[in-house]
């Protein structure tokens, strides 16, 4: 494995402070970073599918916590399902602060690519291997989405599929100039080129709650990075809704970053 280069904007990146509570080393291009936090046996039945369909036999899989409290993230249990890194956030933040802090560990360790795939078992992660073929071929981002042809959508909240389909989907597809379909989920990847872009800057504080998915489904497309949708599975448990987005006060925050981003307003400023 090649020694990662030197990133020339390193010293300038704006990451939470987090540990490393595990880490085995790099064996493959790609990685799999999971965000969770308090997922239970949600984490543990996606880790179990996930070594089922021999993931790590492809990418890395690293777990970026945000401070669970539920025991499910036993290291030996995450060892026998193939995972290899465990980073534990420490600093200040929600979903795009994690995925700052999992990003800069990830690009420190050379990776040519990242998938992102949500704790709480909801995808179908057999698409993991669809992603890891689209990055090979050089594409920059990998969008999951269960309105493709080909891809399902089960249990979808009533509220929440409106919301996607007439809502945050049109309008990132008009601010874009890319027609995306399924724009909230964190089932993606990423190259590396792409992350390390300064145009691009992902790595701002800016970037807390939920503003990087919204920001980079923006801002990839009009820098000319090559986009795709793949037709994926995304499954809600019934008489359940797996999410840490609150009814009202979340899904307004939502729809706010959602008008900011599409308005240019996460942009660098250079």
């Amino acid at each position: 494995m090649k020694t990662p280069e030197i990133i020339d904007n390193r010293n300038s990146w704006q990451v939470p402070s987090f540990d490393v509570s595990m880490w085995l080393g790099r064996e493959h291009r790609y990685c799999v970073i999971i965000p969770v936090i308090n997922e239970g046996e949600r984490i543990k039945s996606l880790l179990t599918r996930m070594a089922a369909c021999s993931v790590s036999l492809s990418a890395d899989i690293i777990i970026v916590d945000g401070g669970s409290t539920d025991g499910s993230l036993e290291l030996s249990f995450l060892q026998s399902v193939g995972v290899r890194g465990l980073i534990l956030k420490t600093g200040f933040g929600k979903l795009s602060a994690q995925l700052r802090c999992a990003y800069a560990f990830a690009l420190d360790q050379g990776y040519e690519g990242i998938i992102t795939i949500d704790g709480n078992d909801k995808d179908d992660p057999e698409a993991i291997h669809d992603f890891i073929r689209a990055l090979t071929d050089g594409v920059d981002f990998v969008q999951a989405s269960r309105y493709l042809k080909g891809g399902v959508a089960v249990n979808t909240p009533l509220s929440r599929d409106f919301a996607i389909k007439f809502i945050h989907a049109p309008m990132l597809s008009i601010a874009s100039g890319f027609k995306w379909t399924d724009t909230t989920q964190g089932f993606r990847a990423y190259s590396r080129k792409m992350l390390l872009d300064p145009k691009i800057d992902i790595f701002r504080e800016v970037f807390t709650t939920y503003e990087l998915l919204a920001y980079l489904s923006y801002r990839a497309p009009k820098l000319g990075y090559r986009c795709v949708e793949l037709a994926t599975v995304r499954r809600y448990p019934k008489g359940e809704v797996p999410t840490k987005i609150s009814a009202f006060k979340g899904n307004l925050s939502v729809l706010l970053v959602l008008f900011k981003a599409c308005l240019g307003k996460y942009n660098p400023e250079r």
